[in-house]
């Protein structure tokens, strides 16, 4: 299930065991798992993805939903490669609890909350205000 997770989160082969790291990590301290790909996965069942995850989709109730409910969700949501799977056996040896998307296939991993939030404004809120800054002046 864990590799299933990590198959739908990250594409980058050489991201795998730190995505895994960081579930496994949040798995041990009772973290919760907070995953896209899992309420995705939810809303897809039930026919009620998008195409775009808003922030009202992570309260669809599911089990598969891990920012509702703690743990692993019931079962995988994909079938994970070898790479994946891999990963998962051998995570890579960081303390990372967060990952944020870069929006170019990478993404930047923190220890803290605080050092997420950082990420996020930079590579999330940042980055859509520019790139809406630079569609509203190439409409012009």
């Amino acid at each position: 299930t864990i590799g299933s997770i990590v198959e739908k989160e990250t594409a980058a082969p050489d991201e795998r065991p730190i995505v895994a790291a960081v579930y496994m990590n949040r798995l041990r301290i009772g973290m919760g798992l907070q995953c896209d790909p899992t309420v995705i996965y939810a809303l897809e069942r039930a026919g009620r993805y998008t195409g775009n995850l808003r922030r009202d989709d992570l309260a669809f109730d599911s089990p598969y939903n891990t920012y509702r409910y703690p743990g692993l969700p019931p079962g995988p949501i994909a079938a994970p490669g070898r790479t994946s799977l891999e990963a998962v056996a051998r995570p890579a040896g960081v303390d990372y609890l967060y990952f944020v998307s870069r929006n170019d296939g990478s993404h930047q991993f923190a220890r803290t909350l605080a050092e997420h939030n950082r990420n996020v404004q930079k590579y999330q809120v940042q980055h859509f205000r520019d790139l809406k800054g630079r569609q509203g002046r190439q409409g012009r």
